[in-house]
């Protein structure tokens, strides 16, 4: 009998021990794919930090490089426009100029006389001369008479019955615009062409029936 009770408490106590190192391997194997999920979580939280830095610095140097366009673009606009404003303000001088010669020209107490002759030789050297600086500093007059009307380079301010001519076209010349280099400093003011009406058609048969 006590052989036999000993061997049940020693099988009893073998079953627990089975038990419990069993319970034991699945805690251990539950605690290491624990760690492993956490290492695994730990490893993608890295890599999109990194991914997220990469972007930040890739967006830091865009930014950067556009900055450095910007700046390059400002600079080489102020070398190269910087005496737009003053150029601007010199054209006055021209056409103060021309509208003096004009004015002389029209008096009729100088007209026909050697003094008027000197007055526009002289007028006429300064005018040349203003010119010549100009297109050093590469300010150039638009091009306007004959040529078809353009609404970035010429202003229309009259037109003018001309069968000749194709309608648009540019005939008279009441300011001269210039350009300094690829920028507009002032538009040309121009009177354009247009077809002759009935009525003035009519009218002019008339005067020549009169004549």
């Amino acid at each position: 009998m006590d052989k036999e009770e000993n061997k049940d408490s020693t099988s009893a106590l073998e079953g627990e021990n089975n038990e419990q190192s069993s319970e034991k391997v699945i805690e251990e194997q539950k605690d290491g794919s624990d760690v492993e999920e956490k290492e695994k979580e730990e490893k993608l939280t890295a890599e999109e930090e990194l991914e997220a830095i990469k972007d930040k610095l890739a967006r830091t140097f865009a930014e950067m490089e556009n900055q450095r366009r910007r700046f390059e673009k400002e600079k080489d606009d102020a070398y190269e426009y910087g005496g737009y404003s003053f150029a601007k303000e010199a054209l006055n001088l021209l056409d103060n100029l021309e509208r003096s010669k004009v004015a002389l020209e029209n008096d009729e107490k100088l007209k026909n006389t050697d003094a008027l002759k000197k007055i526009i030789e002289h007028l006429n050297i300064i005018h040349n001369d203003m010119l010549s600086i100009f297109k050093k500093n590469n300010i150039e007059p638009i091009k306007s008479i004959n040529e078809k009307l353009d609404p970035n380079l010429h202003q229309a301010m009259m037109e003018v019955e001309d069968d000749t001519k194709e309608p648009g076209t540019i005939v008279q010349e009441i300011q001269k615009g210039f350009m300094m280099k690829d920028r507009l400093l002032r538009p040309s003011l121009v009177g354009v062409s247009k077809k002759k009406t009935e009525e003035s058609e009519k009218e002019n048969q008339k005067d020549e029936k009169n004549q």
